[in-house]
């Protein structure tokens, strides 16, 4: 039986390295209260993986509290867990790798049906972007 709906150690992206990376050349999408940072890379690289890979954060300006960043932040890892397939499938196809980072901006904590929903907006983007990133590498 094939696990789909799950959220494995190599699709976690704990690479000091691959999230600086992230921050200084990869690009961003604002999609409130989201600011995703994302980047493709060419397969060649030996600390990639997964072909796609995410992280989360919530900032500790807006939530003093640690016990409200990590609700945060597992409310947003379950969310992408539970819709990120037709992702994976897109880019299991291309020959390159998504590098994903999720920041929570929000000053309140959120409701699981509004990251839910929120989560798949942001993934339809990618979506979108995936393609025209294969399109113009062609």
């Amino acid at each position: 039986m094939a696990k789909e709906f799950t959220l494995g150690k190599d699709e976690r992206l704990k690479s000091r390295k691959l999230i600086e990376e992230i921050f200084s050349k990869g690009q961003r999408i604002s999609i409130f209260p989201y600011r995703v940072f994302y980047l493709f890379q060419k397969n060649e690289t030996k600390i990639v993986t997964s072909k796609l890979q995410c992280g989360v954060g919530a900032g500790t300006r807006s939530f003093k509290k640690a016990v409200d960043r990590n609700r945060i932040k597992r409310l947003t890892r379950e969310a992408y867990r539970l819709q990120k397939n037709e992702l994976q499938t897109k880019m299991n196809e291309h020959t390159q790798s998504l590098l994903l980072f999720f920041i929570y901006t929000g000053k309140e904590l959120p409701e699981f049906a509004v990251v839910k929903e929120k989560m798949a907006i942001i993934l339809q983007k990618l979506l979108i972007i995936a393609d025209e990133n294969r399109s113009s590498d062609t």
